[in-house]
């Protein structure tokens, strides 16, 4: 599992911006961007992240039945295609829509009727184009126009639509049973 956040403090101290909030305890939102990340709020998202890593762990060394090296070798991170995937246990073939239809129908006694339902990703940002417009004034403004450009050109805005991602996210798999 991996947790990013920004720490945008240096740049907001040099531009002259603050932000003050109120919150109902001291870990509530964090971390937060705005300000350096408290030993406290880091051990509390260090913590997320080992439960989280063990619970991955846990469903691949169950549902793969992957021990020892074989589990370790797979756990570190990286991406792995689908020929990879195959040779390590991690996935039974490679298929199109319709041959998944035909394993569910198969091995899941699941109806190949069943409707197949696309999930799209919606963007957050596209309707607040304004965001875009008031940062690069703000930027301008402080006599920082030049970040404007190279923050559209890394697309951070543009990466954070694209994950659209809240909380954990799991395929969906059959238990081991099946």
């Amino acid at each position: 599992m991996l947790f990013q956040y920004p720490n945008l403090t240096d740049l907001l101290t040099k531009v002259g911006i603050k932000f003050e909030e109120i919150k109902s305890s001291p870990l509530k939102a964090a971390p937060n961007g705005l300000e350096p990340t408290t030993p406290e709020a880091r051990a509390a998202i260090e913590a997320l992240v080992v439960d989280s890593y063990a619970w991955f762990k846990d469903i691949v060394r169950d549902r793969r039945r992957l021990e020892g090296e074989d589990l370790d070798r797979v756990a570190d991170g990286r991406v792995f295609t689908g020929r990879q995937a195959i040779s390590l246990k991690l996935a039974d073939e490679i298929g199109r829509e319709q041959e998944a239809i035909d394993w569910l129908a198969k091995s899941g006694n699941i109806d190949p009727k069943t409707p197949v339902r696309d999930w799209r990703l919606h963007p957050r940002f596209s309707q607040l184009s304004f965001l875009h417009l008031g940062i690069a004034k703000m930027f301008d403004t402080l006599g920082l126009g030049s970040l404007a450009p190279e923050l559209e050109i890394a697309g951070a805005l543009r990466a954070a639509e694209k994950l659209n991602l809240d909380g954990l996210l799991m395929l969906w798999h059959p238990s081991a049973s099946n």
